[in-house]
Order: structure tokens, then sequence, then C-alpha cells
């Protein structure tokens, strides 16, 4: 039985467009308990398969984190498939702000430790003993109270983009390396403050707030839904949006306009500009800011090094990278000394 993609992400594409059909973009994630993930994953793959389901997916003993598109016509199927799985029914699915046909173009779903890499010892605390889940209306409250102080639960090529007014945004690069340095920030406040975390859809907040309940920290809150729910909320409600510039995804659209500000430069010139890349050298791929004209200039790569390498024949460049792998080093964008403009 197949339980793999058989098609490249460019017959993807082709196929995509030949259908001509809408296709939604959207998350959702549940803490749960899975006895065999392993067979869960290919009970989905076998079932997410025929629906033409595209996306990342994570799935662990703890639960599954999962991004992806359907098409339009088949979503109806999807969420009822969905609902037909006890601890899915009616969990809550995140859309995507902006959609695109092709922010996912292969069915990746992975057995995992953990759905979210957090480096904790989930055998200490309950991830079910959560912070109180707020609304946007009622987020947009707590934040403009002085008693509260907001956090920014991802990393910071995520909040250099996008953020809101006032929040502590951790120089990191994972989340876990942001929990020890909040929970440092914020052990003078355990009881005289709200504590209100936001990230992009809620899963990183999830496990966070339990942690830090469980740390002694009284007045535990979290958005609900995240950084896309919240915009979905303020448009449909008419509340003031604080959130300014935009709200980095993980997928090919890589972010989504939440509010016209630009807070970010490009990590070439200092420009104003949001636009994420990744390095046109195979090789490097590094995930840093660049403006169109610096992309010109520099054959769309991060680095001198790099764009000279671009500009050798293929086979070269194929010769060049043998062996070479570059993991989670691609979201390093802020360190790379080539950068001019890298953040400090």
């Amino acid at each position: 039985m197949q339980l793999y993609n058989t098609l490249s992400a460019k017959e993807r594409s082709q196929l995509i467009d030949q259908a001509g059909q809408e296709r939604l973009t959207l998350s959702f994630y549940k803490y749960a308990h899975i006895e065999n993930p392993k067979l869960f994953r290919d009970f989905l793959f076998i079932h997410w398969n025929k629906l033409g389901v595209l996306g990342r997916i994570y799935v662990a003993k703890e639960g599954i984190n999962a991004q992806l598109s359907v098409s339009a016509q088949n979503f109806d199927s999807f969420k009822k498939h969905l609902d037909e799985i006890s601890f899915l029914n009616n969990v809550r699915l995140n859309i995507a702000v902006e959609q695109d046909n092709k922010s996912f173009l292969k069915l990746k779903i992975k057995v995992r430790e953990k759905i979210v890499a957090d480096g904790l010892n989930d055998d200490e605390f309950d991830v079910t003993k959560c912070g109180v889940h707020v609304s946007a209306k009622s987020f947009n409250e707590l934040i403009a109270a002085s008693d509260t102080m907001l956090v920014d639960m991802r990393n910071h090529y995520e909040s250099e983009i996008g953020h809101f007014e006032g929040a502590i945004t951790p120089d990191v690069d994972t989340f876990r390396d942001s929990l020890p340095l909040i929970e440092d920030d914020l052990t003078p406040h355990k009881k005289d403050k709200k504590i209100v975390m936001y990230c992009t859809g809620g899963i990183r907040c999830e496990k966070a707030s339990a942690y830090f309940k469980h740390k002694g920290f009284e007045n535990v809150y979290q958005l609900e839904g995240g950084i896309i729910e919240y915009s979905r909320q303020v448009k449909s409600q008419g509340l003031d949006n604080k959130f300014r510039g935009k709200n980095f995804v993980f997928d090919q659209r890589r972010a989504e306009q939440i509010s016209e500000e630009v807070i970010a430069v490009c990590h070439q010139c200092g420009c104003a500009c949001d636009t994420h890349v990744n390095c046109a050298n195979e090789a490097c791929h590094l995930l840093f800011i660049q403006c169109s004209s610096c992309a010109e200039a520099h054959h769309s790569c991060c680095s001198k090094e790099c764009s000279d390498i671009v500009q050798l024949p293929e086979d070269e460049q194929k010769r060049l990278r043998k062996g070479t792998k570059n993991s989670n080093k691609i979201f390093k964008k802020g360190r790379s000394e080539s950068l001019a403009f890298m953040k400090k």
C-alpha cells in the first residue's frame, strides 16, 4: 500500500494548476494521548491522500500538530473525517488569513518524539492544566492593563517581521531556547502580574502556559487560536488591531499580512522590507530578509560567496553541495556574518 508521495513538488504544482480548484490553507493541533503514533500516522495518510490533502503534519504520543491545505470542495469531507476521530471532534481549525493554492505541495506526515520540540520533561507537569484562553476582544483589554506582561512565544525571525505592541520578543532561534529566558524575565512577577502569551496558532502557548503554571505563575493567559484567529476576530468584530506587521508562517507563503506596517529591514541594505526568502544557493538555503533591489544585485543570494556559486553550471553546484546538510541552520538568518543588517 502506498504510504508516501509519488509526485514531485513540480508535478504536484502542475496538477493543481490543471485542476483549477481553490484550496484552503489551515492548521490545527491537539494534545492527546496517542498509544501508537505510527499506526495513527498511516491511518491519516491513507484517508488524507484520498482527499488530496497536502501539508506538514507531526504525530507523537502527546498529540498532533498539522499545517495543511485541502481543496475547498473536499473541505466538508475532510472535516467529517476529523470529527469521526474522537479526540479531534470539533477541533478548532485555524483558516489562513491569506490563501495560496500552492502553500503546500506534498503530504508529509511524520512521527516525532513531540509535536513541538520544547526540551521539557512532560512527566513533571500536566499539559492539560494550561492558561486561560482568551478571545481577541479580551486579549486587547488584557494587554491594555498596567499589570499585564505580554510575551511572544515565537522565534526571532518570526517576531522580527511582526508582533504585538509592547510584547517581550525573545531573541532566540527555537521554542526550546525561549522557555528558560522567559522564565528568568517573568519570575519576579509570579504573583503581581498577569502573564499573557501568544504565538502563531496557539500550540506553543498551550505547552508554555501549562509549564509556567507548574512553575508557580498564578495568572497565566493565552491568545485563543493565536495570531491567525486574532486577525479573523479583529476583522469580523471590528476590533482595534494591535498587531504590527506580518505573521510568519511555515509554508510556501512564508507570511500573512496582518497590518500594513513594515517593521523589519532588508538584511543586506537596511531599507524597509519584510519579505523572507531562502538563499538561492541550495547548499546554503539561509532564510533571511531581502528587498527586490538586493535580490537582483546578489542573484537572490545572502552573500557574494553564494552569489558566485549560483552562477556556476548546475553540475558544478551539485558537486560542491554533495554531502552537505542544512538542517535548522537555515533559520539562523540573523546570526549570519554575511548579512550587514543582522539582528543584534
